[in-house]
């Protein structure tokens, strides 16, 4: 179909790996406890707009670029790295940060997309990701092009999405009382930074 061999198999693996936690998990999970369901949602749509952008390099052949060079891979995973750092040393310092922005609401969601698209581009490990998962479920005889590559994208993106929306639904609804406890808005807060500072470190000692 299209060029793709054990759809099915992609499904389920792709399924699998999406309720895998990871950095992605945490900044929605984040956004979600502290500035509620709204928040969660942005910070999805941010997310899955950089998985459409790695799924586009894939298919273009440009992801090859981070996988054969040491230097762009470095570069991305450095960069990356130091906006995590950014994102909790910016928590950290602010005292009540994250409730703050929940009443500027339009401002607040805009940087709340972006952060979350900015996190998922600047990690080197899920272009590396697409660019090693998905030709395993192409035909090698492909004719279509890069179509089989946007088909196997956008049903990870599609399955990924419901899963995050299912976390934003779970965790947004479940704290709206922290969320209006002043004390517990700050914690949350220190809690939240150290945990980016934490995944910076971690982004920046990834091998290629």
């Amino acid at each position: 179909m299209f060029g793709i061999t054990h759809f099915e198999v992609f499904l389920l693996a792709g399924i699998l790996l999406n309720i895998t936690p990871g950095p992605d998990t945490f900044y929605i999970l984040s956004r979600s406890i502290a500035q509620g369901p709204k928040a969660g949602i942005y910070s999805v749509m941010g997310i899955i707009s950089g998985g459409a952008i790695h799924t586009a390099l894939a298919a273009l052949g440009l992801s090859v670029i981070l996988a054969q060079s040491a230097l762009a891979f470095t570069v991305v995973k450095t960069a990356g790295a130091l906006y995590l750092g950014y994102i909790g040393i910016t928590a950290l310092l602010s005292r009540d940060q994250l409730r703050a922005t929940e009443a500027e609401a339009g401002a607040a969601m805009r940087q709340i997309y972006t952060q979350g698209l900015l996190t998922n581009l600047f990690n080197p490990k899920v272009a590396l990701f697409f660019l090693s998962f998905l030709p395993q479920f192409i035909d090698p005889q492909n004719a279509y092009g890069i179509m089989p590559f946007i088909l196997l994208g956008c049903t990870f993106l599609t399955t990924g999405t419901l899963w995050c929306l299912l976390l934003v639904l779970c965790s947004g609804n479940m704290t709206v009382f922290l969320r209006k406890n002043d004390k517990a808005s700050a914690i949350m807060n220190k809690v939240c930074g150290a945990a980016y500072i934490l995944l910076g470190v971690k982004l920046m000692t990834a091998e290629q």
